[in-house]
């Protein structure tokens, strides 16, 4: 009976893929939904192939050969907690529990702790690439139980996408608890502010430019062969090519601006306010998402708040220039502030974070994959100790020669009245930390005036506090 070499747990889209993508290897994978019928339709359409499907969870465990290595790809929250607590009793010591869905890295660390307890083996994996990623090759992030990686390095390896001159395999170990969860869960911070970014430059396009969407794909597709080369501007591209079959119309322009989120880019706003690491352009991604939520609201409040704008008249190639080099100066700030707030984790949770090879991971199957990550993963290679990324000699020279012409992107934006918080706090953040003397000296000094929270003194030494008012 014992002969799948995997299994997986939850056949929606991602669990059905990666189960699939394994099969492709040449591994034997049992397959199980809570929903029969889901699993069913699935084995009759994979006929002939090496795949176990399972009525039930005994019948599901028992097919599997140890130490028996499950991949659950169950809903995030309750879910898993419901599943682990199904699966516990049906496994022996030494089996490998794994958490391929998007959960809380807070989570995993209790969940390890429970599967630890009970003697069984616990990963949180993170996953990226989507669909397509999931069937022919995702980037992954596994961590957690330290025992349980010789047992998977050659599975994940064999289904993880390649990248480099090397060809070498997007997965590597993260680190212990709920290391690998956290690190899925900046790369999706940095997506949300990648993504904010590139439509920021759609805006002053569309808007500022008076560009159709023909020239906006030409020239997202000519960015996409330069330093900009990434997953994102590539189908940013193909997205202002594609016309509705039924009007014949642009179907950008017929796509509502209510933008969703699934919770990790949250969670990443929240982690780094509690770990005190700035991340403004990250946090302003949330931000734009929730405001832009806001429809029926903004649709009223479009004729109380009219204002008039300075209308662009400018050089349309000088604008796209400023915007080109807008865009790329402030993704190097986003994936600064991604490795700032992973730095500061790694420290407080005693994580031994590899951020060379986080960043080389990166650069193949997940939806982030960039050119920029071989220069990110250069830099750390030559020191894991940077302080931040943005004072690395390529990026420090990146960013300062880009600076004139990021700041005419946003000043245009000002102008025409576009909202830019990525472009805007990216350079705002750029600012206060090249800056040796902020205003925040004030601060301190209305924090005593009305708290007597003392200060410290740039010409003395020690702790003050002043009576403001006599």
């Amino acid at each position: 009976m014992q002969h799948a070499d995997i299994g997986v747990i939850g056949l929606s889209v991602m669990g059905a893929n990666l189960a699939r993508n394994f099969e492709s290897r040449g591994y034997t994978v049992a397959v199980f939904n809570r929903t029969v019928e889901k699993t069913t339709a699935f084995a009759k359409a994979q006929e002939n192939k090496n795949f176990v499907p399972a009525q039930t969870l005994p019948e599901f465990v028992q097919s599997l050969v140890s130490p028996r290595k499950i991949l659950m790809m169950v809903k995030a929250g309750s879910p898993v907690d419901e599943m682990i607590d199904l699966l516990l009793p049906l496994l022996e010591k030494g089996d490998v529990l794994i958490d391929g869905g998007n959960s809380h890295f807070l989570d995993t660390n209790r969940r390890l702790m429970q599967v630890e307890t009970a003697g069984k083996l616990y990963v949180g994996c993170g996953v990226s690439g989507g669909e397509e990623g999931a069937l022919h090759g995702p980037s992954l992030m596994p961590g957690g139980s330290q025992a349980a990686w010789p047992l998977l390095q050659p599975l994940f390896e064999s289904i993880a996408a390649r990248a480099g001159a090397k060809n070498e395999p997007c997965c590597t170990w993260i680190g212990t608890g709920g290391a690998g969860h956290f690190v899925k869960m900046i790369h999706n911070g940095i997506e949300y502010a990648d993504m904010q970014l590139i439509s920021e430059s759609y805006a002053l396009m569309k808007h500022a430019a008076q560009m159709t969407p023909p020239e906006i794909a030409a020239t997202f597709s000519r960015w996409s062969t330069g330093p900009l080369k990434s997953y994102l501007i590539e189908i940013t591209a193909k997205i202002f090519t594609k016309k509705d079959a039924e009007t014949g119309t642009f179907l950008i322009d017929s796509i509502s601006d209510a933008a969703g989120q699934k919770g990790t880019g949250k969670w990443t706003a929240q982690t780094a306010l509690d770990l005190g690491v700035a991340i403004p352009t990250i946090i302003g991604a949330v931000n734009a998402r929730l405001l832009s939520s806001l429809k029926k609201e903004r649709e009223v409040a479009e004729s109380i708040l009219s204002v008039s704008s300075i209308q662009f008249t400018g050089s349309t190639e000088q604008l796209l220039l400023a915007i080109e080099n807008a865009l790329y100066a402030s993704k190097i700030v986003a994936y600064a502030q991604g490795f700032s707030l992973m730095k500061t984790a790694a420290e407080t949770y005693h994580w031994h974070l590899n951020f060379s090879q986080i960043s080389a991971i990166w650069r193949g199957g997940c939806i982030i994959r960039a050119e920029l990550l071989n220069e990110i993963m250069n830099a750390f290679s030559t020191s894991q100790a940077t302080v931040n990324l943005m004072t690395e000699p390529f990026f420090a020279k990146e960013l300062v020669s880009r600076y004139s012409l990021w700041q005419q992107a946003v000043v245009v934006g000002i102008e025409t009245g576009l909202p830019l918080p990525g472009f805007s706090s990216a350079l705002a953040y750029f600012n206060a930390y090249r800056n040796s003397s902020l205003p925040t000296n004030l601060i301190q000094a209305q924090r005593d005036f009305f708290g007597a929270h003392s200060y410290e003194r740039t010409d003395r030494v020690g702790t003050f506090h002043t009576e403001w008012e006599e």
